[in-house]
């Protein structure tokens, strides 16, 4: 495979200095905008198609090109996959049949993640592969742990596991994630080598890069029945 993938460059040399007062922030005003009634109407869609599977439940949320989804659903065969990505462009590229077990959504994921708290959904595998690292100090905000939804994501439960090409980004996901949680997940060196198949095309290019691969994986506790709605 030929690499041209360039290392992300940042103005931040740490940690985002604003990133408690955010969090704090999300905490304190949780999100109350208005659901998008196309992802109302495709969680729905989602939610009706999960009923017909009873099955453990994973997340391929910001699922891209829908490869990963794939992926997820041959090496979980026993769970029901549901990827979700907001462009129908990524998600209408041929990576293949879906497997019975897989369902590709087009949805806002910030809206797809409130109703699937409020349906009560808690899923056995919840992954956030390689999101847009937003590298800007001034995009803090644009980052799913500066986002107003952050606490929702950690509301959801279950393994959570988050991989990126920045160090850094995971390192503050981290620290978001106790502040909200109280709960400590460590940072690691990750090698897709190491564990079969590269989930995903970005994967696979930074990994043939030279890149660092850096996740964390931590086990959440699920809502109880009235934290959910």
């Amino acid at each position: 495979m030929q690499a041209a993938s360039r290392t992300i460059t940042s103005n931040q040399a740490g940690p985002h200095e604003d990133l408690a007062r955010r969090v704090a922030r999300a905490l304190a005003h949780p999100l109350r905008k208005p659901v998008a009634e196309h992802t109302r109407e495709a969680f729905a869609q989602a939610h009706a198609w999960l009923a017909e599977r009873p099955m453990p439940l994973i997340l391929d949320a910001g699922c891209g090109v829908g490869l990963s989804t794939r992926r997820l659903a041959g090496r979980f065969g026993d769970h029901a996959v549901i990827g979700v990505d907001r462009s129908a462009h990524r998600l209408g590229r041929n990576h293949g049949a879906l497997p019975d077990n897989a369902l590709l959504v087009r949805a806002d994921l910030v809206d797809f993640w409130r109703l699937a708290l409020a349906a009560g959904w808690q899923p056995a595998r919840h992954y956030l592969l390689y999101p847009n690292p937003y590298p800007k100090a001034a995009h803090l905000k644009m980052r799913w742990h500066g986002h107003p939804v952050f606490p929702t994501i950690v509301a959801l439960g279950g393994r959570l596991e988050l991989r990126s090409n920045w160090r850094l980004y995971v390192e503050e996901f981290s620290l978001a994630l106790g502040q909200v949680s109280g709960m400590t997940a460590a940072v690691e060196p990750f090698q897709p080598a190491a564990s079969g198949e590269p989930l995903t095309p970005f994967e696979a290019k930074y990994h043939a890069s030279g890149q660092s691969l850096w996740r964390l994986v931590v086990d959440l506790p699920y809502p109880l029945a009235h934290e959910a709605r």
